[in-house]
């Protein structure tokens, strides 16, 4: 179990009770695009014992609430604006414990579920999600983190709009939503559990929105 963190972090920089959303502005990115003079601003929405954040780009997330267990999830709500994969940074902002209480611990069990508005102008026909603890890289069995991978027969994965799944696990540590579609600016929800055995101070979500090939 990893319980030191990183230079200069704090396990109480962001203050929350738990159960209770408060939201601190992180910094703010100048777009590219001629003529904008405005600031993109990115936030972190900080929630029971993590921290979620839209920083590497091409997502917004609207809203987060919950501690991640069972009973009160982890509700993380995003706006996509194009069909391609998008990145949540997940950090912790509460002291490390493997299986202590949630909301008081980051303790590697995390109820999660996540609301996804598609406002890309194309019609998703899967979703799929893949956990890292090293950006770009592939998550492996040692590292403890996992689509709750121990348990062979889940009953907590669910998709409003999607009537099936499959879960990799390796070289990836995938989660794919399959069977069903999410049409434009509508809203598709889902449920799933992720573990992390060997917790971390940050680790990565990235979601996938896929479109027909043919």
């Amino acid at each position: 179990m990893r319980i030191p963190g990183p230079a200069g972090f704090s396990s109480t920089r962001f203050s929350s009770t738990p159960g209770r959303v408060c939201r601190a502005l992180l910094l703010a990115l100048p777009m590219l695009a001629p003529g904008h003079a405005a600031a993109d601003e990115v936030k972190v929405w900080a929630t029971g014992a993590y921290s979620f954040s839209d920083e590497l780009g091409g997502f917004r997330i609207t809203g987060a609430s919950g501690i991640g267990t069972k009973d009160d999830p982890l509700v993380i709500t995003e706006e996509l604006n194009s069909s391609t994969p998008v990145t949540l940074t997940i950090r912790t902002t509460k002291p490390i414990q493997a299986f202590g209480p949630s909301g008081e611990f980051a303790n590697g069990i995390m109820y999660m579920r996540i609301d996804v508005l598609n406002n890309s102008g194309q019609a998703w026909v899967e979703f799929q999600f893949e956990l890292q603890e090293i950006l770009n890289q592939p998550s492996v069995f040692g590292d403890g983190l996992s689509f709750d991978q121990r348990n062979k027969t889940p009953d907590n994965i669910w998709s409003s709009n999607f009537a099936d799944f499959d879960r990799d696990f390796e070289p990836y540590d995938r989660l794919l939503f399959k069977n069903g579609k999410v049409d434009p600016l509508k809203t598709a929800r889902f449920e799933f559990l992720m573990t992390d055995y060997t917790p971390r101070w940050t680790f990565y979500l990235v979601q996938d929105p896929r479109i027909p090939t043919g």
